[in-house]
């Protein structure tokens, strides 16, 4: 069983929820009626964090999930928390100023790229080596 890995997967999906609360809240605070989904930069900020999380997510959840499979549950899960981390601090960065959230991004997309990476080595390498 993956116990880890479906930790880190229902902390990521938590943080999208905390993500579209967040949308909600900047809608009522700044009276940006749906479907809009521009007005005061603040919202806008939120929006985008938003949006660029589930952007993402296709991209983590899958190469998450293989990493587990095929590499190891431990290292799996310890890498979604960094993917985590790094999402916060792109939100935290973004709401802030939108020239603030490079560091979050670069931690998150690196943590993935790497998930992505072992995952596809090892199973080419399982497939070559069975």
């Amino acid at each position: 069983m993956l116990h880890l890995t479906a930790i880190a997967t229902c902390l990521a999906v938590g943080f999208y929820f905390f993500t579209s609360a967040q949308v909600a809240r900047g809608r009522a605070a700044f009276g940006i009626k749906a479907p809009a989904i521009t007005g005061h930069p603040d919202f806008e900020r939120l929006f985008r964090v938003q949006m660029n999380t589930l952007e993402w997510m296709p991209i983590f959840l899958p190469s998450l999930w293989l990493f587990a499979i095929y590499i190891s549950d431990l290292y799996a899960a310890a890498l979604g928390a960094v993917w985590i981390i790094g999402r916060i601090l792109y939100w935290n960065g973004y709401r802030q100023a939108a020239n603030k959230r490079s560091m979050g991004f670069a931690v998150q997309a690196l943590a993935c790229f790497l998930l992505w990476l072992g995952a596809l080595g090892m199973i080419v390498w399982k497939m070559t080596h069975a």
